[in-house]
């Protein structure tokens, strides 16, 4: 609609290509170079001075944290934006996610989580409810990515996927104002370690608000989502 109104405009690229899983990965056959995680994990390797992440459901892994661990050896600037417990449809996903923070907070991640916009529509494994839906990244200020994946063991290694690789400046400064927006502080949670113990900061408040709990999240998502965490069930996330 707004690109028929005329309230937005086309990014027009030489470099770009749709790339998506084939439907031989739903039944489980061994993935190809081709394939929708080795070619962003590719791509995303190849960052020079920044990466920024926007995945709603975000689950690293072991994997996933030994190779953001190494962009960081790289200093490389990496900021990830995904949804906080309050606005996750998915309390399951988040169970897998919480576990992670910490590491990513150590090795100098820049972590926000969205605030909740509303009641979301979803209970312990279903979804359609969460506040942040875009499923992106940026590179170098130059490149990026827009399709349906996330980054977790769903996307990459159980769902077919597909999505928009580019290589264009004006395209990625439209992902990178997104991303100033979405990770402001009226719109997300800063996390930041406090003697080793997690943090949420609302800094759109004055004094800034400092949550030591999952914030604005009920007792039950929080135990849930707790649970969740200490089950063998991160490969289906």
């Amino acid at each position: 609609r707004d690109l028929v109104q005329g309230r937005r405009t086309p990014h027009w690229s030489a470099d770009a290509a749709v790339v998506s899983d084939p439907p031989e990965k739903a039944e489980g056959a061994r993935p190809g170079p081709d394939w929708m995680t080795p070619v962003l994990i590719g791509r995303m390797s190849t960052v020079r001075h920044e990466l920024k992440l926007i995945s709603p459901y975000f689950v690293p892994g072991d994997d996933g944290m030994r190779w953001l661990a190494a962009l960081r050896e790289r200093d490389v600037e990496v900021g990830i934006l995904t949804n906080s417990l309050a606005a996750n449809d998915v309390v399951a996903v988040h169970g897998g996610y919480a576990g992670y923070r910490v590491r990513l907070l150590h090795e100098g991640v820049a972590l926000y989580e969205l605030k909740s916009q509303g009641k979301p529509e979803g209970s312990l494994f279903g979804s359609s409810g969460a506040s942040l839906h875009t499923k992106a990244f940026v590179i170098d200020d130059h490149g990026g990515f827009i399709g349906s994946f996330n980054l977790d063991p769903r996307s990459m290694n159980l769902n077919t996927e597909m999505g928009l690789l580019f290589d264009s400046r004006e395209a990625a400064a439209e992902l990178n104002a997104l991303y100033r927006v979405k990770t402001s502080a009226k719109v997300s949670y800063r996390l930041a370690l406090d003697r080793g113990r997690l943090r949420w900061h609302d800094d759109a408040l004055s004094p800034s608000q400092v949550w030591e709990r999952e914030p604005e999240a009920s007792a039950w998502r929080r135990a849930a989502a707790r649970t969740i965490g200490w089950l063998p069930l991160e490969s289906q996330l």
